[in-house]
């Protein structure tokens, strides 16, 4: 028997590994132990993401990833970010004293000559040539979900050649379980096409859809365990739950009625809201919807983010709220940055902006007024949009209001299935981590952590 568990074990497979190790004691100690865990394993990995749910501390964990691959290497690592987020890591950095110079960049003329952090945003990619760096960090790397976008597609191509890549998000959306295929292909793990043919089945009944084999779902997330680190929260590798247990969240939806406005020759509006019609029907509720987030916004002094979708739904809002800031997407990069900065620096009361502009990566614990103008059929958009403030260092109750119609119900349930999905999912990766045997542990003693849950220690912090 002990012969064929050997023969099993042999036959699973699992990730290259392309670093080095790294003593404890030389890492950042103003990281948490747990943390120095992750970060020890993803130096061992040298290809690693870090799904790390929000407020868990990616910043310190890519700074710190990125600070000793410059050491070892004496090379240079390329940090790409979401705009506005280049100027708080910059700012972490200098928080948690990272040892090697750490450099928001524009162009290649703004590179040190020196072993360095350079973080860009995005956009900039082009701007760069990427044999420079050894190494490369994509922050809120959500953003290779995009099965054919240009952006996944040029990241994938022009980091092949790096040894060292780490990948850091939160948990992946819900309903996309093959953005892990994308993200291991930037890593160099396998290819999407190589990942679906072993562990996903084609749904026949959806051109598009495709879903984990029954068998193959374990099989699944220990081959993800691999490579990727899920964690939801400290204890699920023994950390100290302490300051993650969040105050409540008071989540309102504020139904607004707007007459009904029947087609020619109906006596009655039947048809309702969907994904075809949902722009024509905002458009024409947003006025109403405009009059119920100011009464809101207005009726304290505090800070509110308000959170839309188009820009004439913005427009509704603008004219209600007199000291209301927009970030728009024509917005140039520095006016974004000016922006969102100051209401990070608490100069702005009100900011206007989408989720997609703002959404990711911005930390805004001292704020703990939202309202959604209007809602849509993305649960990560939300989920993303509402941990902004929902995050470690969070103080007060955070008060989260969506304004809809009556005519929004289906938007409502087809969200309320999504967030079932991702719950389903975070339990999945959590229960992967805990049999793992795979990740080589970053301790060889295990301490005692004080825990807000009883949870059996995963093998690989056994070890």
């Amino acid at each position: 028997m002990k012969e064929y568990h050997e023969f099993i074990r042999q036959k699973r497979v699992t990730a290259k590994r392309y670093g080095f190790d790294v003593e404890d004691s030389h890492l950042n100690q103003k990281a948490f132990p747990w943390q120095r865990r992750i970060i020890r394993w993803a130096l061992n990995r040298g290809r690693a993401a870090l799904f790390l749910d929000t407020g868990l501390g990616k910043t310190l964990c890519q700074l710190t990833w990125a600070e000793h691959v410059c050491q070892h290497t004496g090379g240079k690592v390329l940090l790409h970010c979401p705009v506005g987020v280049r100027w708080q890591t910059e700012r972490e950095a200098e928080r948690f004293s990272v040892s090697v110079p750490v450099v928001v960049c524009d162009d290649e003329s703004e590179i040190p000559e020196e072993s360095s952090i350079c973080i860009i945003n995005y956009e900039k990619l082009h701007k760069f040539d990427p044999m420079q760096f050894d190494g490369v960090v994509l922050d809120e790397s959500s953003i290779l979900k995009g099965l054919t976008g240009k952006i996944r597609e040029h990241l994938t191509t022009a980091w092949q050649h790096a040894r060292y890549r780490l990948a850091c998000t939160a948990t992946p959306a819900p309903n996309d379980t093959q953005e892990l295929g994308n993200h291991a292909e930037f890593l160099g793990i396998c290819t999407r096409e190589e990942m679906l043919a072993k562990y996903f089945v084609h749904d026949s009944g959806d051109t598009s859809e495709w879903r984990l084999k029954g068998h193959a779902e374990d099989a699944f997330w220990d081959w993800v365990c691999t490579w990727a680190a899920c964690i939801t929260r400290p204890s699920d590798i023994g950390g100290d739950d302490t300051g993650y247990i969040l105050p409540p969240m008071n989540e309102q939806t504020c139904v607004v009625h707007v007459p009904s406005i029947p087609k020619a020759g109906c006596l009655f509006d039947t048809d309702g809201i969907s994904a075809t019609n949902i722009h024509g029907e905002k458009r024409v509720t947003s006025p109403y919807r405009a009059e119920k987030t100011a009464e809101l916004v207005n009726s304290n002094s505090e800070q509110w983010i308000i959170w839309c979708d188009t820009n004439y739904e913005a427009d509704d809002i603008r004219k209600l709220i007199p000291d209301v800031v927009e970030v728009r997407g024509s917005d140039t990069v520095e006016q974004k940055e000016q922006r969102l900065m100051g209401f990070s620096d608490g100069k702005i009361r009100v900011l206007l902006t989408k989720p997609s502009i703002a959404g990711q990566g911005l930390n805004w614990q001292h704020c703990n007024h939202m309202v959604f103008h209007s809602i849509n059929y993305s649960f990560e958009s939300r989920y993303q949009a509402i941990r902004r403030c929902y995050r470690f260092g969070q103080t007060k109750t955070v008060n989260v209001f969506s304004v809809t119609t009556d005519t929004e119900f289906a938007i409502q349930n087809t969200v309320a299935v999504k967030s079932g999905r991702h719950e389903g999912l975070q339990d999945a990766m959590r229960r992967a981590a805990a049999r793992s045997d795979l990740i080589q542990s970053a301790d060889r003693g295990v301490q005692t952590y004080k825990t807000n849950k009883r949870m059996e220690l995963p093998a690989w912090l056994k070890q």
